[in-house]
């Protein structure tokens, strides 16, 4: 018997039981395995050593938090991130997203909207439908300075790897596939993240920001084609 051949595993994080009881109820419903900790040091431990399809991860914990949490995590993985957080913590969820969080789920929320969400960003995790493999049979974007392997979902600058969250590498393939043209932080969110966004245009500057960051720690030349058009939005632009 092979009950477990494809199940995806899922950390949640929250200090409080009765919504990790929850979640995992839910979760469990809809045949994911479910780990739990409840505060941000066993949740970098298990994260770290687990190779989880997604992490819950409450803001607001004992001792580590999750802003700090996901910060350390990033330096060592890429697993989408989802933060949870209460009402009345704009500021922390903006932190949230420059830490590398990939997304978020405001308290009081639903059940059900949380595992829709779930599904929503494992989908856009490994998802190919931004490529369009009739005119790209390989699956690999070339610019100068730039490369995008998305069948092996890698992302080189000058030749050398960057190691990028879901969400980071979902933009820059997104802007990629369409050089030179501009997008407002309306569309982007619209096109990226796919549904209506519980959140506010700076989701977009903090992702942009970040990815610009780590391009340049390998090519200056890379992060410079992530061109700010000031007053409408963003663009990927190809070195002449």
């Amino acid at each position: 018997m092979m009950a477990n051949e494809g199940i995806q595993k899922v950390l949640v994080v929250d200090d409080e039981e009765r919504i990790r009881r929850l979640l995992k109820m839910y979760l469990e419903r809809e045949n994911f395995e479910i780990d739990e900790a409840e505060d941000g040091e066993k949740a970098l431990e298990l994260a770290l050593a687990n190779d989880y399809a997604l992490i819950l991860l409450d803001l607001m914990l004992p001792g580590m938090d999750g802003i700090e949490v996901c910060q350390r995590l990033r330096e060592k993985k890429s697993t989408p991130i989802m933060m949870l957080t209460a009402k009345g913590e704009e500021v922390n969820r903006i932190q949230g997203f420059e830490a590398g969080t990939d997304d978020y789920v405001v308290k009081p929320f639903s059940p059900r909207e949380v595992v829709f969400r779930v599904k929503a960003l494992l989908r856009r995790s490994s998802s190919t439908t931004f490529l369009n493999t009739e005119n790209n049979p390989h699956n690999i974007l070339v610019f100068p300075h730039l490369t995008i392997d998305h069948d092996a979902h890698k992302v080189l600058a000058d030749g050398i790897e960057v190691n990028l969250t879901p969400k980071e590498y979902e933009l820059l393939l997104y802007l990629a596939q369409h050089p030179e043209k501009v997008f407002s932080r309306e569309d982007l969110l619209k096109d990226v993240w796919h549904y209506e966004f519980f959140g506010d245009l700076r989701t977009v500057d903090t992702h942009i920001k970040r990815l610009r960051e780590k391009l340049n720690k390998v090519s200056s030349e890379a992060a410079e084609m992530i061109a700010t058009v000031w007053g409408i939005g963003y663009k990927l632009e190809v070195p002449k």
